[in-house]
């Protein structure tokens, strides 16, 4: 049974999904909550398998609600379903921490195919780190990366990670020194590369140096429509 928590002012929407999901559809168990306020309320009495949410709503947004999820649970596979469809709005999307974006309308169906292709990710996810976990330490610098906990440690300050900005750092250490193209990039972590996902990345290489911007030794280097690199100098 997969366990959702949806977050959606809608009440009629809200009403059409969790039946869908639940009796058309089947395999699901759906809790809703009205705004990110009580979604976060929610979040604290139970654990879920993926959190679905609204972006505008009120007394708390989404953005400012996923913003909070992440700094607690960084692994939680996050959708926001919106009608915000400018390229401005998926990349705040992206960046306040969601993993994926559906613009409305959609059937529910099409949520159905996401949310399992979601978990399918982070299905095969944990089982490559559980193979690899005694591999899967990289240290650059003064820093240490952990991607099994997508975690970041600089002596003893822990900067928690979103799973798709531990992966795109996962890439970049796997081929430390050398330039990863934006393509591959994209095309593992993405499955596109299209305008949308290319924005997203640049907004992750933007956070991912602030990250890294306590030990000038660790660089991120982008050479321009070709890629970006990690490289830990002496």
């Amino acid at each position: 049974m997969t366990r959702v928590l949806l977050v959606e002012d809608d009440k009629n929407l809200c009403f059409i999904l969790k039946s869908s999901l639940e009796q058309m559809i089947g395999g699901y168990e759906i809790e809703t909550a009205p705004n990110g306020k009580e979604g976060l309320k929610q979040l604290e009495q139970k654990p879920f398998d993926v959190i679905v949410s609204d972006v505008e709503m009120p007394v708390m947004d989404g953005r400012t609600m996923v913003r909070h999820i992440r700094e607690h649970h960084p692994n939680v596979a996050i959708i926001f379903i919106t009608g915000l469809t400018t390229a401005r709005d998926v990349i705040n999307g992206y960046e306040s921490g969601a993993d994926f974006y559906i613009k409305k309308p959609f059937l529910p169906e099409e949520l159905d195919a996401h949310i399992q292709a979601i978990l399918k990710k982070v299905k095969q996810s944990s089982a490559f780190v559980s193979e690899t976990e005694r591999k899967d330490t990289y240290p650059m610098g003064r820093y240490t990366f952990i991607p099994s906990q997508n975690l970041l440690l600089y002596g003893e300050e822990r900067q928690s990670l979103t799973p798709k900005e531990a992966k795109v750092l996962e890439m970049l250490c796997r081929e430390i020194g050398h330039i990863v193209s934006r393509e591959e990039i994209l095309t593992a972590i993405w499955q596109t590369a299209d305008f949308y996902s290319s924005r997203s990345l640049d907004v992750f290489i933007t956070k991912l140096r602030k990250y890294l911007a306590k030990d000038r030794c660790v660089v991120l280097k982008v050479q321009k429509g070709v890629g970006v690199g990690l490289v830990v100098e002496n």
